[in-house]
């Protein structure tokens, strides 16, 4: 599976309410470079959970709509005549 990467504007986000979490819920004052770190041990060990998560659920719309699909699709059936 491919590294998942970020843009910069997405990085320095994820870096400030990484810094705002600890400070806030952990009393604990971390530097970008730290969080920057963290962040990337969270996205190469817990990203592909919730990357495959995301698919699942995706999936899981897809096949609800498909099954939506089939039902418009018999709607359209014209009744045939003996």
């Amino acid at each position: 599976m491919k590294e998942i990467e970020f843009s910069k504007a997405q990085k320095e986000l994820m870096v400030s309410k990484l810094k705002a979490y600890f400070n806030d819920e952990l009393n604990q004052d971390i530097g970008g470079f730290e969080a920057e770190f963290f962040i990337d041990f969270i996205a190469k060990e817990l990203g592909p959970y919730f990357y495959n998560r995301g698919l699942f659920d995706a999936q899981q719309v897809f096949h609800e709509k498909m099954e939506e699909l089939g039902y418009i699709i018999q709607e359209l059936e014209k009744p045939e005549g003996y």
